[in-house]
Order: C-alpha cells, then sequence, then structure tokens
C-alpha cells in the first residue's frame, strides 16, 4: 500500500494495545512520568535502533564503531490519526552523522543540510575564512595583524548574519494552526534571540509534524539513547523532561489549545 505523507512516519504499535487507556491529557513536558503507551513507544523504538545497522552516527554502544562517541536524545509522540487509529512518531535531537533524514524519524522542521542551500554555502565560506585566518597567524608577520583582525570581526558578522537568517526559516504551528516564528517566541524574553540549534529539539519536531498532518498529539516522551558526554550526566535509556532554555518559549506556544496536565508537584 503507498503511503501518504500522513502516514509516512505514523508508525503502529506491533502489539494490542487495546487494554492501555489512552492519556486524558497531554504531558507536561517539563516534568512527566512517561505514559505506558510512551514507554511501550519507545520500547519498539530502541529495537529499531538496535538492529538498524546502517547509523552513520556512533552512539557508543557498540565496539570499534568510528566517529566521535556521543549519544542522543530520542523522542515519541503517541498520536490519534483521522480514523481514530493510535500510533506514534519518532524523532531525534538535531543531526545525525551530517544527516536529518532516517527512516521512521520525522523530518526537521527547517533542513539546512539541503544542497545548494544558504546555509551549507554559508558554512563553506566560513571555513574558507577560517582556513585564511590561519594561514596569515602562521605567517607570524606584525604587517598582518589590521588584516587578521578585520577577517576575524567579518567572519563574525557573517556568522552571526547566518544565524539570524536560519532562524528567518522557522515557523511552529500548534494544533488552532496559529504559526509563529522563532523571532516571535523569543522577542519578549530576556534574551531578546534565541539559542543555537533552538527548533532541533525532538518535541518540536515532533508536535510540528502531527500539526501539519493532521494527527492528535496525546501524549510525548524523550530518551537518551547512548554514551554520555562528558559535561553532562544522562543516561542510556533513561527519560528526561523537555529543556528549558531552547523548548520552553516554543512548547508554550505549540501545545496552546491542547488539555495539557497540570505541573507536578515536587
Amino acid at each position: 500500500m503507498k503511503t501518504n505523507k500522513r502516514t509516512e512516519y505514523f508508525t503502529r504499535f506491533k502489539t494490542n494495545i487495546s487494554e492501555y487507556s489512552l492519556p486524558e491529557k497531554f504531558t507536561y513536558p517539563f516534568k512527566y512520568t512517561p505514559h505506558p503507551l510512551c514507554l511501550l513507544a519507545a520500547k519498539q523504538l530502541q529495537e529499531h535502533l538496535l538492529t538498524h545497522k546502517k547509523w552513520p552516527h556512533n552512539f557508543g554502544l557498540v565496539q570499534g564503531k568510528e566517529g566521535k562517541v556521543i549519544g542522543k536524545m530520542f523522542g515519541v509522540l503517541l498520536v490519534e490519526g483521522p480514523n481514530k487509529e493510535i500510533g506514534y512518531l519518532s524523532a531525534f535531537s538535531g543531526k545525525m552523522g551530517g544527516s536529518n533524514h532516517y527512516d521512521k524519524l520525522v523530518p526537521p522542521v527547517f533542513d539546512g543540510l539541503t544542497e545548494g542551500s544558504f546555509l551549507n554555502k554559508g558554512m563553506t565560506k566560513i571555513t574558507e575564512l577560517g582556513s585564511k585566518i590561519k594561514a596569515l597567524k602562521e605567517q607570524k608577520n606584525l604587517e598582518k595583524e589590521k588584516e587578521i583582525t578585520e577577517l576575524v570581526n567579518y567572519r563574525k558578522a557573517f556568522s552571526n548574519a547566518i544565524q539570524v537568517q536560519i532562524f528567518d526559516q522557522y515557523h511552529f504551528l500548534n494544533i488552532l494552526g496559529e504559526s509563529k516564528s522563532l523571532w516571535e517566541l523569543f522577542k519578549d524574553l530576556p534574551t531578546k534571540s534565541p539559542p543555537g540549534g533552538t527548533g532541533e529539539c525532538a518535541a518540536p519536531k515532533l508536535l510540528q509534524y502531527a500539526f501539519i498532518h493532521k494527527l492528535k498529539p496525546l501524549a510525548l516522551a524523550e530518551f537518551w539513547w547512548g554514551l554520555s558526554p562528558k559535561s553532562k550526566n544522562w543516561k542510556h535509556k533513561h527519560f528526561y523532561p523537555a529543556c528549558m532554555d531552547k523548548c520552553a518559549p516554543l512548547l508554550v506556544h505549540m501545545l496552546k489549545g491542547l488539555k495539557v496536565n497540570d505541573k507536578p508537584n515536587d
């Protein structure tokens, strides 16, 4: 059967879920206990992560695999389709192996890795400027100091301009059909502008895909897969809340119109 965009990333449960109760309200994403169906979805996704042999990313779980060892945050979103069928969507945070696209994992809100995109061209230019600055520094010529300073300042300004252009591409929906840009969501906050990487976490990816394709979000859970970077204490297969610095402004908007659980007591 040919799949359409709505069902392309919609994953059905392998086991009978008729005895499970559906959540009455959506997950409060910043502190939660995963719903049993989210646990089942996460287990099914983890089986896929274990059996799929072509991951270019090194999670640190396979001895001898090449590449930098670092785990990834994954998310599952329990959803209801227009025909009332219950399934789930899956996503990962950031990028893996220099790509945004993998089987069973929803695409990004904005794909900056598209060949010929302004981002790819911009990153190439930034790399070229870095190489030129390095070469000038290696000459250890005092007469080149002014040129080096000018190039460093230009690279910084160019990089900032690219970041602004990236943020212009991100617009986020909610179930009411309201769309807001990253700039709108951060303009009244103390930071005024989004941190780098905002919009690339699993939760907003999942909700965006669900809203675009008319899938009703029911519950959310995110877990860490792989070894933890030295500066963090994330543990393999453990569940974690959505981040506050990048995701909170987005999720406040994206969850508007959904009945959401109250924040659990500490």
